[in-house]
């Protein structure tokens, strides 16, 4: 028994000398191992790690699209051959000539854009020898000194230039390709992928290019896009334009952007929607890390995050709708062109909304002008709808008629007597015909200009005397006119989602009785037609001013051609301010605006009476003057026409603003009347073919038409 335990004991201890022998062991091979890797090895690890450096870049991708608000593709991206170069950190200047010189053997360059002070650089770059001998020795002394820097030494050399050298340069088209691959080169960030050319490159350039990318250090070759608009000019001035790859951000906001992790030659959106939904279409970036040795050559390239397109807009606009619209104001103002006293007329505007919800169904508008040729065209000018802003006449009388209602001046179904002012020391006052006694909705149906006076003077607290001054709490009064209609979107800013928009102009003179008589019908402040197509919206949805929007979706890009994403967010509806009056007032007023369309006697009657989509709406005409682009004919009496309308009347589904400026001079044709029905006519017409009427987006790859404008 004894025996047995002292086995048990001397066997124990040999087992744990065993395990402290192995771990000794390991624990020396690894201290060697350590020991060798900083000995003999820590001089080549610390050099490897000093020659290294990783740099991450951002490599641009592709905006993202818009289509209509039936799936129809409006704006896309055109993929292109592009030839690109990546500048590496220690690139010298001498390296970088000798590679655009290689490129411009085998290349086409595009030339008109160099300059003399690009050809002097490039002079003072090719001849560094004959460059230096043009400083003397006393002015490299005070360089040498430090008294001078060398932007200084660099000037004088620009100004000493021989003339003749620069002048040689002017047909040597080798030199000129050179200096404009150089320009390229130099317009981007140090291993940030620069475009040299992505226009016209041909498939044997590109081939070529791409065979000899080891003779030319940072060029490459890839695919860029290029802005398309499907639709050519239509809708153009609303889509925006984006600036170039050559171009980059504007200088203006240059600072904005760098600070957001653009670079200096990103495409961005310039104008409208481009601009405005910038941050939408931009994109993300793909991010690569470039390892480099200290020389800045890179030594590997490694993916970091892929880069994704720009998200994609589903706008509200029906692009059927829009091109219809386009084409209807261009046929009518080219009829009214051959009609006398027309001289002046040069433009039309055309806003077509859900006065419901606030989506913009079309947005158009045309101006004639010149090309570049000097021919006569009809340009876009659809952009004109917010940026511009006319007297509008009698179109407004609704929101008088309510202001009356609200102020207690008129009662709904009060009578006045349509009859000449006649106020002392000033021209007798009277509508374009004297009705006699009417009520507010007769005053509506037919345009009394008297009715609205009347209303007005009695809530400046005055009274109608005939041959007797007019005396009137007018700035009071102007302040209550102006508050009432901001309340329908007049004379302020509708909210719409695009840059640019105005208010209109109010008129100063606020302490003339007779300008506060212009205002309440139309002939004083000035308005821009989305205010109208917002004002109208107001009267023919009850009462709510909704915002105005022309983006009704944002959705995820997906690789499939010409389909949506899923929805990353939905625009909705916005009611801005509901009008402080009485529901039964507006439906008066609406009354009064189905009148003037769909009964004798109404001054839209003659165009809209026999309508099947029972319209409402109000005709306008404003005596004005004429303030365009022919500066011999400022200040030229001119008459403005406008109309605003909505249908059908018991259940609105879409409101419409007609604006037409300097229609004529004297008497003319009412082209307002005219492209308002044809417009309604138009929108309920195309109603029947689409099956999404209810405001889904189709996801339609019907692209029929051909005109394109690439940019």
């Amino acid at each position: 028994m004894n025996n047995k335990k002292k086995k048990k004991k001397t066997h124990v201890p040999f087992r744990l000398n065993m395990l402290f022998f192995v771990v000794f062991v390991l624990f020396s091979i690894l201290i060697l191992r350590l020991g060798e890797l900083q000995i003999v090895f820590g001089d080549d690890f610390k050099r490897e790690i000093a020659r290294t450096e990783d740099v991450t870049v951002n490599n641009p991708v592709p905006r993202g699209k818009m289509f209509d608000r039936y799936g129809r593709i409006i704006v896309d991206n055109t993929p292109l051959n592009a030839i690109t170069y990546t500048k590496y950190q220690n690139t010298s200047q001498i390296e970088m000539l000798t590679t655009a010189e290689k490129l411009a053997n085998i290349i086409t360059m595009d030339t008109s854009k160099v300059r003399e002070r690009d050809k002097e650089d490039y002079w003072i770059l090719k001849y560094p020898d004959r460059a230096k001998k043009l400083i003397t020795k006393k002015e490299w002394a005070l360089y040498d000194q430090k008294k001078w820097e060398y932007k200084k030494i660099y000037s004088l050399q620009h100004e000493r230039i021989p003339k003749s050298e620069i002048e040689d340069m002017k047909n040597d088209q080798f030199k000129l390709k050179t200096i404009a691959i150089l320009k390229q080169f130099n317009s981007g960030y140090a291993l940030t992928p620069q475009i040299v050319k992505n226009k016209d490159v041909t498939k044997k350039e590109f081939a070529i290019v791409s065979e000899n990318l080891e003779n030319l250090p940072g060029i490459d070759t890839t695919t860029d896009w290029i802005r398309q608009y499907v639709f050519g000019d239509t809708l153009k001035s609303i889509l925006g334009d984006v600036s170039s790859s050559e171009a980059g951000i504007p200088k203006e906001q240059l600072e904005k952007f760098l600070a957001r992790d653009y670079s200096r030659n990103d495409r961005v959106g310039k104008s409208y929607l481009e601009l405005k939904y910038e941050d939408v279409l931009h994109g993300q970036k793909a991010k690569v890390k470039n390892v480099t040795d200290k020389s800045g050559k890179i030594l590997s390239t490694e993916l970091v995050s892929e880069g994704k397109r720009g998200k994609d807009l589903v706008l509200t606009i029906d692009m059927d709708l829009q091109k219809q619209v386009e084409k209807i104001i261009e046929e009518e103002m080219w009829s009214a062109k051959r009609e006398a006293n027309t001289s002046l007329l040069d433009r039309a505007f055309v806003v077509a909304m859900d006065p419901q919800s606030g989506e913009i169904l079309s947005l158009a508008g045309k101006q004639i002008g010149k090309d570049k040729n000097g021919k006569t065209i009809m340009m876009d000018f659809a952009g004109g709808n917010i940026t511009s802003s006319y007297n509008v006449g009698s179109a407004v009388k609704g929101a008088t008629i309510l202001t009356g209602y609200q102020t207690g001046a008129i009662r709904p179904g009060d009578s006045q007597l349509d009859e000449p002012l006649v106020i002392k020391d000033t021209p007798v006052k009277k509508s374009w015909k004297t009705f006699g006694r009417i009520n507010d909705l007769t005053a509506l149906q037919v345009s009394s200009n008297v009715y609205m006076w009347k209303t007005i003077i009695a809530m400046g607290n005055g009274r109608y005397v005939a041959n007797n001054p007019l005396i009137l709490e007018t700035e009071k009064t102007f302040n209550t006119m102006r508050q009432s209609f901001g309340q329908f979107g007049l004379g302020t800013r509708t909210g719409i989602d695009l840059p640019n928009e105005m208010s209109g102009f109010p008129g100063n003179e606020i302490h003339n009785p007779g300008k506060l008589l212009d205002l309440g019908i139309g002939q004083y402040d000035t308005y821009t037609p989305i205010q109208l197509a917002q004002y109208v919206s107001t009267i023919a949805n009850g009462g709510n001013r909704v915002q105005p929007h022309i983006v009704k979706e944002i959705r995820e890009p997906i690789m499939e051609n010409n389909q949506l994403g899923p929805i990353v967010k939905e625009i909705q509806p916005k009611v801005l301010n509901r009008l402080d009056m009485k529901d039964d007032w507006i439906k008066r007023v609406r009354d009064g605006f189905r009148m003037v369309m769909e009964t004798r006697n109404g001054t839209a009657y003659g165009l809209f009476g026999d309508a099947p989509y029972h319209p409402a709406g109000k005709t306008g005409t404003a005596e004005a003057f004429y303030d365009g682009g022919d500066k011999t004919k400022r200040g030229t009496p001119v008459m403005n026409l406008s109309l605003v309308g909505f249908a059908p009347y018991d259940n609105p589904e879409v409101a419409i603003a007609v604006v037409v400026p300097w229609a004529y001079q004297g008497s003319g044709p009412s082209i307002n009347n005219k492209i308002g029905r044809r417009v309604m006519d138009a929108y309920f017409d195309l109603k029947k073919k689409h099956p999404g009427t209810d405001g889904t987006a189709e996801q339609s790859v019907d692209n029929t038409n051909t005109d394109q404008n690439n940019q």
